[in-house]
C-alpha cells in the first residue's frame, strides 16, 4: 500500500513498523523512500568498508604463501588447489546471490562478514594441518562468492547512472584496498610479528569491528525503488512515484531467462581475461617477487603496496571522469591497450633477476594505473548493460558475471602450477638457498658449488675422495680447475654443500627454470587482455561524449515533463 506525502514523495509502506527497534536494525533494513544525500553516502560507505574487509580477509593469506606452504610442509600444487576450491565454490554461491533480488542485499553482506571474520580470527590460525586449513579457506571462499554479488548490487541502488562509475570506483577499492591493507600491514609486521598466523588474527579483529557497524548501520532500498532505472538524482521523486505501480513479482519472473544474453556473458567473460594479471598478483605476486627476484617477503609487500595504492587512486580519479564525460568505452579501451603494454614490460623483467625493487615499483604502480582505468568504467558499463535488460534483475546479472569470473579464475589458477613448476623446490629449500648465498658472501670461491649443484651432487656420494671414479673426476677438473677445485675440498662450508647438495641441485634447477615458466604465464594474461578490447563493442554506452549529452538532454526533456505531471497530480489532490 502507497500514500503520497508532501513534497511529492512517495513512501511505500511495509510492516518494518510491527517490529522491535532492534529487529529493525539487524533484519529489517529496507528503506520505504530513496535516501537523502547524507544517509546514501553512509550506507555506501558501509558498502565500501565491507567490500575492503572482506577481500582483506580473502587476500592475506597471498602475503604470507611462503610461509604457510614451509609451516604445513605444504606443496604449491596442493596450495593452489585450494585456492581453485574456493574460487569453484564461490561461482556456485554467486548464482545464490542472484535471488538478492528477491530476499535482499544487506543481510547477506553483513553477516557474512561476521561468518568470515569469526573463521579468520579463530579458524585459520588454530588450523592443525592442511586440511583443516583448505577447508577454512573454502569456507572463506564460500561466504565471498555471495557478497562479490551483493556489495556491487548495493552499489548500484544507491548510485543513479550519472554518478554509477565514481560509485564503482569506490566499490572496486574493495578488492584493491584489501590488496593494499594486506601488504601494508605485512610490510610493517612480518619482521617483528614472525609467525604468519598473525596476519590472520590482526585481519579477524578488524574484521568484527566492521561487522558491528554493518550488522546496525547497513541499509537498502525496498524492491520496488530499486527495480527502476534511475539516471540523474532529478529522477528521485519520480523513482518513488512509480514505485507504486510497480509489480515487482511480475519483473523477476525467469530471471535467468531475462540475464542469459549474450551482452551479459560475453562482458563477464571478457572482464575475467582482462583480470587474470590481476588475480595472478593478488594470489601469487609474493611468491613471484620471492623466487624470481629475492626479495624478502616484506620487500615483495612493499612492492604490492605501490601497486594496491596507484591502484586505488587510479579507480576514484578515473570514476569521476568517466561520470563527467558521461562515457566509459573510451577508457575502457585506453586501460585495455596499456595494461597490454605493461603486462609486457614487467614480463621482460624476469630476463633479468637483479632487477632492482625501483624498478618494478614503477612498472607495477603504471600497470595498475591501466587496469584502473579499465575496470572502474567497465563496471559502471556492466551495470547499465544489466540495466538495459530489467533494472529488477541486478543482482541476478551481476551473479552471472560472479559466476562466469569465479569460474574463469579458478580454471586459471588449476592451470598455473602446470605451467609454473618450479615454485615448490624453490619455496621448501628457502632456508638451505638463503644460507647457501650467506656462505658464498663470504667465500666467493664457493659460488663455483652453487653454479654446478649436479656436479657437487654426485661428488658428494663419495665421503672418500679417493674413491672418486676418474670420468667424474676429469670432468670436475674441467668444470671448476684444479686449484679452485683443491681449495673448495679444504673449505670447512663445504660440508654444508654436501648435506643439501641434492636441495640445491633441485633449488638450482627450479631457480633457472623460473623465469621462463612465468614468462610464459603472463602471456596467458596478456592473451585475456587482448581478447578483452573486441568484446567491449557489446556492452552498452556511448563513445562520444557528445552523444551521450545529447541522450541526457532528451532525458532530463522527458524527466522535466513526468516531474510537472506529478505536481500537477499533487496539487489537484
Amino acid at each position: 500500500m502507497a500514500e503520497l506525502t508532501s513534497g511529492s514523495s512517495l513512501h511505500v509502506k511495509s510492516d518494518r513498523s510491527a517490529h522491535s527497534p532492534v529487529t529493525r536494525a539487524i533484519w529489517f533494513r529496507q528503506l520505504d523512500a530513496y535516501p537523502a544525500t547524507a544517509p546514501k553516502l553512509f550506507y555506501l560507505a558501509i558498502v565500501v568498508m565491507a567490500t575492503i574487509i572482506l577481500y582483506y580477509q580473502l587476500y592475506v593469506g597471498g602475503a604470507v604463501a611462503p610461509q604457510i606452504l614451509r609451516f604445513y610442509g605444504m606443496s604449491f600444487h596442493f596450495y593452489v588447489y585450494i585456492l581453485v576450491a574456493a574460487n569453484g565454490i564461490g561461482a556456485f554461491t554467486s548464482v545464490l546471490a542472484g535471488f538478492a533480488d528477491r530476499w535482499g542485499r544487506a543481510n547477506m553482506v553483513a553477516y557474512g562478514l561476521g561468518v568470515t571474520g569469526l573463521l579468520v580470527l579463530f579458524g585459520i590460525p588454530h588450523a592443525s594441518n592442511e586440511w583443516s586449513f583448505a577447508v577454512i579457506t573454502v569456507a572463506i571462499g564460500f561466504v565471498e562468492g555471495i557478497v562479490l554479488v551483493a556489495t556491487p548490487a548495493l552499489v548500484r541502488d544507491f548510485s543513479p547512472q550519472l554518478g554509477r562509475a565514481s560509485a564503482m570506483g569506490f566499490w572496486t577499492l574493495g578488492p584493491v584496498v584489501g590488496s593494499l591493507v594486506v601488504a601494508v600491514v605485512a610490510t610493517n609486521t612480518l619482521d617483528h610479528l614472525t609467525a604468519w598466523q598473525d596476519q590472520f588474527v590482526i585481519c579477524g579483529i578488524v574484521s568484527l569491528g566492521v561487522f558491528a557497524i554493518a550488522l546496525f548501520g547497513l541499509r537498502e532500498l525496498s524492491p520496488r525503488l530499486r527495480s527502476q532505472l534511475m539516471v540523474s538524482m532529478r529522477e528521485r521523486a519520480l523513482v518513488e512515484a512509480r514505485a507504486k505501480g510497480i509489480d515487482v513479482a511480475q519483473g523477476m519472473k525467469n530471471p535467468w531467462r531475462q540475464m542469459l544474453h549474450a551482452d551479459i556473458i560475453v562482458s563477464a567473460f571478457a572482464i575475467a581475461l582482462f583480470l587474470l594479471v590481476y588475480y595472478t598478483a593478488v594470489g601469487f605476486g609474493v611468491i613471484y617477487l620471492e623466487t624470481i627476484f629475492r626479495f624478502s617477503s616484506s620487500q615483495a609487500n612493499g612492492i604490492n603496496n605501490w601497486l594496491w595504492a596507484f591502484d586505488a587512486a587510479g579507480l576514484v580519479v578515473v570514476g569521476i571522469i568517466s561520470d563527467r564525460l558521461r562515457v566509459r568505452k573510451p577508457f575502457m579501451l585506453l586501460g585495455g591497450l596499456g595494461a597490454i603494454a605493461m603486462t609486457i614490460v614487467y614480463l621482460m623483467q624476469a630476463n633479468d633477476v637483479h632487477t632492482g625493487y625501483d624498478t618494478l615499483v614503477w612498472i607495477s604502480s603504471v600497470l595498475s594505473i591501466f587496469l584502473a582505468l579499465a575496470y572502474a568504467p567497465w563496471m559502471a558499463s556492466f551495470t547499465e548493460t544489466v540495466e538495459r535488460r530489467n533494472p529488477a534483475l541486478v543482482a541476478t546479472g551481476l551473479a552471472v558475471w560472479g559466476w562466469i569470473l569465479r569460474i574463469v579464475v579458478a580454471v586459471s589458477v588449476l592451470v598455473l602450477p602446470f605451467v609454473v613448476d618450479s615454485v615448490t623446490p624453490i619455496v621448501q629449500n628457502d632456508q638451505v638457498i638463503t644460507q647457501a648465498q650467506a656462505l658464498v658472501a663470504k667465500d666467493p670461491k664457493l659460488n663455483a658449488v652453487v653454479e654446478h649443484p649436479a656436479l657437487f651432487n654426485e661428488l658428494a656420494k663419495y665421503p672418500n675422495p679417493a674413491s672418486i671414479p676418474p670420468a667424474l673426476l676429469k670432468r670436475a677438473v674441467d668444470e671448476i680447475g684444479l686449484s679452485k677445485l683443491t681449495a673448495i675440498a679444504s673449505d670447512p662450508n663445504l660440508a654444508f654443500f654436501k648435506q643439501h647438495a641434492a636441495q640445491l641441485a633441485s633449488a638450482q634447477q627450479a631457480l633457472e627454470q623460473s623465469p621462463g615458466q612465468w614468462q610464459t604465464w603472463y602471456w596467458v594474461c596478456v592473451g585475456g587482455q587482448i581478447a578483452f578490447i573486441p568484446l567491449i563493442f557489446v556492452m552498452a554506452g556511448r563513445w562520444s561524449p557528445w552523444a551521450a549529452k545529447r541522450d541526457l538532454e532528451e532525458r532530463e526533456a522527458l524527466v522535466t515533463q513526468e516531474l510537472a505531471e506529478l505536481e500537477h497530480v499533487g496539487t489537484a489532490t
